[in-house]
């Protein structure tokens, strides 16, 4: 798991697919525009490297924000999702990921790190092909290098990935529009006050003057 506004894609394979997690509802903050936007600077990384990267959103905002300029490298999408999300949902998308051949899967999405940070982040998974690989190190595989078991194990830990990735932004959205609704509702009063100020001048205004014109007419009676 790294940073995506630092991303190194150096040591990314040939052929790549972003799996961008972003959110159906807007209402809040930069949650999407901040994402989208650094995985448009990603892919431009990939592309000056030659590298083939394919798209797969989540949410119908980072949808329509990536269609207009990278609209050519979706292979699907998955929207008007009910929360909260479930593994359920996460083995579906899976499954759905899993359908094309990628090298690798790279997972964009936002890291909760408080209630008012949030840090675009990308996590990427590789197929088990190798049962000497790192993440098998707490584990034996039987009957030794058994590829559908290594497929079966894949599938799995792409799935709770997904899953992670998907409650991860899902926190860090809420976070979002709450600060964004709490400094909504500062405005929103802030605006109320200075509106109320000026209507009180303007009544105060009106008021003095339809009383020096009732003073100034009395006195003309009287001369």
């Amino acid at each position: 798991e790294v940073d995506l506004e630092t991303l190194d894609v150096s040591g990314f394979p040939a052929k790549n697919l972003f799996v961008v997690m972003s959110t159906d509802k807007g209402l809040c903050g930069g949650v999407n525009t901040i994402l989208s936007r650094m995985t448009k600077t990603a892919i431009s990384k990939l592309e000056a490297d030659g590298k083939k990267v394919d798209l797969f959103i989540c949410g119908e905002k980072g949808r329509a924000q990536l269609r207009r300029t990278h609209g050519d490298r979706y292979i699907g999408s998955a929207t008007d999702r009910v929360m909260p999300y479930t593994f359920e949902l996460a083995t579906a998308l899976t499954e759905d990921v899993l359908n094309g051949e990628y090298d690798a899967v790279h997972l964009l999405y936002n890291k909760f790190k408080s209630a008012i940070v949030y840090i675009p982040s990308v996590k990427s998974v590789t197929p088990l092909l190798d049962p000497a690989s790192p993440l098998l190190f707490k584990y034996e595989v039987e009957p030794d290098n058994d590829p559908e078991t290594l497929q079966n194990f894949y599938e799995y830990t792409m799935a709770t990935k997904v899953y992670h990735a998907l409650m991860d932004n899902a926190t860090s959205e809420q976070s979002s529009r709450m600060s964004a609704m709490e400094n909504a509702s500062k405005n929103a009063g802030e605006m109320l006050g200075k509106l109320n100020l000026q209507y009180n001048r303007a009544r105060q205004a009106r008021i003095t003057t339809e009383l020096i014109e009732i003073i100034s007419g009395a006195s003309a009676l009287k001369g």
